[in-house]
């Protein structure tokens, strides 16, 4: 397998920790997407993905492109260790938690939303951090009391067992610290990940630990 990832992208963050969890050997290739490579928007890499998007992943002569979708892909190819329950409702509960984040929560804190709102509308850094800050609470509020109900251990936020939303939350959590947002509100949130960041496969995704890190 062949993943085309930047160290501090979430989506590619969140496909780390699967490929990691699932134990699934495979070979790194970096798109640095800082505005001065702006690696994605080049031909050579809107040939593999023409989204112009990370992550991508390579495999078995066929490119995936979208977290989910690459995520989803290595569950039915790769079932063990399963990252989704067996009931439908269960498995429907768990993607939705982490559909609260890649669909409502990521695509608005973005790096390209937020520097289209830099340029060319015009906002300067306060209300483009106002921005970020409120659509973190929006999200983390509502999956704060989602977890309270159905984590079954506090240090997971679906039952007892990794699931596709701790997936999800862990990188959302760290861009929300990155961009220094108070996440103190959120008790369960920040105890299930103070668990799941210590586990190698999360620990090891992480965006320091990459090897394009900057």
């Amino acid at each position: 397998m062949k993943l085309y990832t930047y160290f501090r992208s979430s989506a590619a963050f969140r496909t780390r920790i699967a490929l990691n969890l699932k134990g699934i050997a495979y070979e790194s290739a970096s798109v640095d997407l800082r505005a001065a490579a702006s690696a994605q928007r080049k031909p050579a890499f809107l040939a593999i993905n023409p989204q112009g998007l990370v992550p991508a992943l390579e495999h078995a002569g066929t490119t995936i492109a979208q977290s989910l979708a690459i995520i989803e892909y290595l569950e039915e190819t790769y079932p063990e260790p399963p990252l989704l329950p067996n009931s439908p409702a269960d498995r429907a509960h768990v993607r939705a938690m982490a559909l609260a984040i890649a669909c409502d929560m990521h695509p608005l804190n973005n790096l390209r939303v937020l520097n289209y709102l830099r340029s060319p509308l015009g906002q300067d850094e306060e209300s483009v951090n106002s921005w970020y800050r409120h659509w973190i609470g929006e999200g983390f509020r509502g999956l704060e009391e989602d977890a309270k109900s159905v984590s079954g251990d506090r240090r997971h936020m679906f039952g007892t067992t990794i699931t596709l939303a701790d997936i999800y939350l862990v990188p959302q959590m760290y861009n929300a610290r990155r961009f220094k947002c108070d996440v103190a509100p959120y008790p369960t949130l920040l105890a299930i990940c103070a668990h799941l960041e210590a586990l190698p496969a999360f620990a090891d995704a992480v965006p320091e630990a990459q090897p394009d890190a900057q």
